[in-house]
Parts: structure tokens; C-alpha cells; sequence
């Protein structure tokens, strides 16, 4: 029988199914720590690929410390107008640069077919107004995040021409240090009055404290998989080494087809 997210959901498994993603999507599971999601030669080739690409970051104004980046997230150029031609150029220009860091492939399209495989159905961009969203960002998160939610429904609403009924998060780790770097999951969701303890683009911890919560740590070249409307932090580094992550986001939408974007 499986149980609504308590502290004993994270499962690990060696490869993702479809089972995994259905309950993640259900809220049955904390979280999906896949082991060797990619190898060590193809980690290793993205990161040395990566040292050549310009990387830019967050507003820096609003998250601290510094998250280095390549690629947009939506949420950086959308507005009222929806997203504009900023985001369009930037999005073009760093998946130029990131087409070729896995051995003169894109590290995107591996990931994709491997969940594709996974998934068993239709997997495509997202788009909007037509045009295909930016996925596969790779952030360097060495300093950690504070606890904050992710939901395109309410950050972004309109965003997608196709709406999704349920979110997911994939990272894929490129490198991790040798301490530290987990990843907390609360199973609590954004409620109007969190507002009070916000502080920057995070929240405060004690507002989630007493939820469930389920932690994960994963290896280098290890997956993780979650629902990102859920709250969520993650440790700083504690030891040598970077914790460098492909990320983006998966919906669900009603006719059963998995999007992806940034």
C-alpha cells in the first residue's frame, strides 16, 4: 500500500520507470533518487565542455549567494507581456552553446530520452505562443538555496499554451562536493499568508518545520526527481568540489503528454 509523502518516500532505484513518475505526479512519493542516471565519461565531458561556455546567473539583487547559470529560466524575462524578445535571444544563444558539451551532443536530448524512454507516451517542449520553451539549464548551486517553491501555474500563469496538471523537478548531477549539498523537501505548498516570512526569492525554514519532509543526497551522475510545488532547500557545500546539476521542469498534462522546460 503506498502512503500520501512521509519521511520513508524517497525511493532509489537504478532506472526510472513510468510507476515513479505517475506517483510523483500522485503525491505518493517524496522524491526519486536515480542511481547512475549518466555515466562518469559523460558527466565528465559536460563539465569540461562548460569551463568554455559564458555563464550568467540569477539577479543577482535578489539571489544570494551567486547561482551561476547557462540558460534563462522562464520566470527571468516573463512580464505581463508574457516572455519577450530577451528571453527568445537568450534562450537560442545558450542552447547553441550547450548542444555540444556531451561530446559534440546535447546533454538535453540524453536526458529527455532516457525519461521519454521512462515515460512510455508523448514527451515535447513546452511552448509559448507557439514557440518552444528553453530546457536544460545547468546551474552551479555550490552555496545552497533557501527553502522556495516552484509552480508555473501561479508564477507564470499563461505561460504555456498547453496547461499541466501536475509539476515535476529533474536534476541530473554533474558533480556534487564531498559534504553536503542535500536537497529537503517539505510537503507543504505555498499559502497566501507565507508571505509574512518571505525573505528575497526564499522563505523562512521554520515555516515549513513541522511538515513531513524527506531528504536526499545524491552522487555525481545520479538523478533526482520531485515535485517542486512542494517546498524545498538545499544544503550548502561542506567540502571540496562543485554541485553542478542539468535541471528543468516536467508537466503532466490532461491528455497524458509530458512537457519540459526552464
Amino acid at each position: 500500500m503506498y502512503v500520501l509523502f512521509d519521511v520513508e518516500t524517497v525511493e532509489s532505484a537504478e532506472k526510472l520507470t513510468r510507476d515513479h513518475l505517475v506517483r510523483l505526479a500522485a503525491g505518493t512519493l517524496g522524491a526519486v533518487h536515480i542511481k547512475n542516471f549518466g555515466s562518469p565519461e559523460e558527466c565528465g565531458s559536460v563539465l569540461t565542455g562548460l569551463d568554455n561556455c559564458p555563464m550568467g546567473s540569477y539577479d543577482e539583487e535578489i539571489v544570494v549567494p551567486r547561482i551561476p547559470k547557462l540558460g534563462p529560466a522562464a520566470y527571468d524575462h516573463y512580464d505581463v507581456h508574457g516572455l519577450g524578445d530577451a528571453y527568445w535571444q537568450d534562450a537560442r544563444e545558450s542552447a547553441l552553446h550547450r548542444s555540444t558539451l556531451l561530446d559534440g551532443g546535447d546533454p538535453l536530448d540524453t536526458a529527455v530520452d532516457r525519461i521519454r524512454g521512462a515515460w512510455g507516451g508523448e514527451m515535447r517542449p513546452a511552448t509559448a505562443d507557439g514557440r518552444p520553451m528553453y530546457a536544460g539549464m545547468i546551474r552551479e548551486t555550490t552555496g545552497g538555496m533557501k527553502m522556495h517553491w516552484d509552480e508555473i501555474a501561479r508564477e507564470l500563469p499563461g505561460a504555456l499554451d498547453e496547461p499541466v496538471i501536475a509539476q515535476l523537478g529533474f536534476n541530473w548531477y554533474l558533480s556534487m562536493p564531498e559534504g553536503g549539498g542535500a536537497t529537503r523537501i517539505y510537503r507543504r505548498r505555498w499559502q497566501p499568508g507565507d508571505e509574512d516570512v518571505r525573505d528575497g526569492y526564499g522563505y523562512a525554514e521554520g515555516l515549513a518545520e513541522r511538515e513531513p519532509s524527506v531528504t536526499v543526497r545524491p552522487g555525481a551522475g545520479d538523478a533526482v526527481l520531485f515535485d517542486p510545488r512542494n517546498y524545498h532547500a538545499v544544503r550548502g557545500n561542506e567540502g571540496p568540489g562543485r554541485r553542478v546539476a542539468l535541471s528543468f521542469f516536467l508537466g503532466v498534462t490532461a491528455g497524458g503528454t509530458l512537457q519540459y522546460w526552464s
